[in-house]
């Protein structure tokens, strides 16, 4: 039994209510579903301005009877009633609603400020207003920012490259306040391009690893920005769910008002990612086997390399990563050509 399992088993013996917000995307569908099937009630809200409604829709199939304990509120962070409403009566709260993407941020600064910031002070208001047990957020490892030192320490941060990083660093002030001056129980989570199934390949933010899946499926070129050696902490999504659970029950006080990274700790080159996406995908698909990548400009915003130190999180929090890059990529590239094919 791994961690994750060890988690679910713990969570069926204790109905909570949770309130999960940007539930249609990504993470947060993912993390409704995995609630939601371990006997938990989860409330749901989100606005669709990046996630998607199917994605509600494949939870509630997933889950089965279980969906009657899933109530979805249509409704945006920006308008503090919302967040009032939905938040009322919660125990946990898993913040994971906000517009994501650098060059996004870059392009649309006004929007990243107005969601991520806005949206998330409401959130973080109403939390308190309702006297919810505990606050649980997503931040950004873009928040390191300028700071070359690796691997990346919670205490050790630089200049932030761009407004989304400016927004996820303004969070993690305010959840630190809000624990100091109020008493709320509030934890942030710095993920680390986090990837698995139901990431959206479409779109000009798309994340790398469903974009370049859709890109070899469609016999496109996959380009990469800078030489390739540029790195991330690719995290898997089962990773980052464990990550939110045990942030969100856990009773040790000094973790409270505290930031943690949540990553697999080991650094993945551009390049060695290319290779293990093309050669995964040759497997059914011979024609790949030779294809080679179409190097661009550095972008402007990110971030040369990302390498976590997670020792923080297993010390305060128990987290233990389950799934490597490598076991990650296994499961969600079956998933993504599900979806493309």
């Amino acid at each position: 039994m791994n961690e994750l399992e060890k988690i679910a088993e713990q969570l069926k013996t204790t109905k909570k209510k949770w309130l999960v917000t940007g539930c249609a995307g990504f993470i947060g569908s993912n993390l409704s579903e995995f609630l939601l099937k371990n006997n938990q009630d989860v409330i749901g809200l989100d606005n669709f301005s990046t996630g998607k409604p199917e994605n509600i829709e494949e939870v509630k199939s997933l889950v089965g009877d279980k969906s009657q304990n899933f109530d979805f509120h249509e409704g945006d962070l920006r308008d503090f009633e919302t967040c009032l409403r939905v938040s009322k009566g919660v125990d946990y709260i898993l913040h994971q609603g906000a517009l994501g993407s650098v060059p996004r941020s870059i392009e649309l600064p006004a929007n990243s400020h107005q969601s991520n910031v806005d949206g998330f002070f409401n959130m973080l208001l109403a939390a308190k207003e309702n006297n919810v047990k505990k606050f649980v957020y997503a931040s950004s490892s873009s928040v390191y920012g300028d700071n070359p030192e690796l691997p990346k320490t919670e205490s050790k941060i630089g200049e932030q490259l761009s407004p989304y990083a400016v927004t996820k660093h303004i969070n993690e002030l305010y959840g630190k306040v809000f624990f100091r001056t109020y008493g709320l129980p509030t934890i942030g989570i710095r993920y680390f391009n986090v990837f698995g199934k139901r990431q959206d390949p479409n779109g000009a933010y798309a994340a790398v690893i469903p974009k370049w899946v859709a890109k070899f499926l469609r016999g496109e070129d996959v380009e990469i920005y800078g030489d390739g050696l540029t790195s991330r902490d690719f995290c898997y999504i089962d990773n980052v769910i464990q990550m939110n659970i045990r942030c969100a029950i856990s009773e040790n006080e000094k973790a409270f008002g505290q930031i943690f990274n949540c990553a697999y700790n080991d650094k993945t080159s551009l390049n060695d990612l290319y290779k293990y996406i093309r050669d995964a995908l040759a497997v059914s698909k011979p024609e790949l086997s030779s294809l080679e990548p179409i190097y661009k400009d550095f972008r402007k915003g990110d971030i040369k390399h990302s390498d976590a130190n997670i020792s923080k999180a297993k010390e305060f929090l128990g987290y233990s990563p389950t799934h490597s890059v490598r076991d990650g990529l296994e499961l969600t590239i079956a998933d993504y050509v599900r979806r493309l094919s």
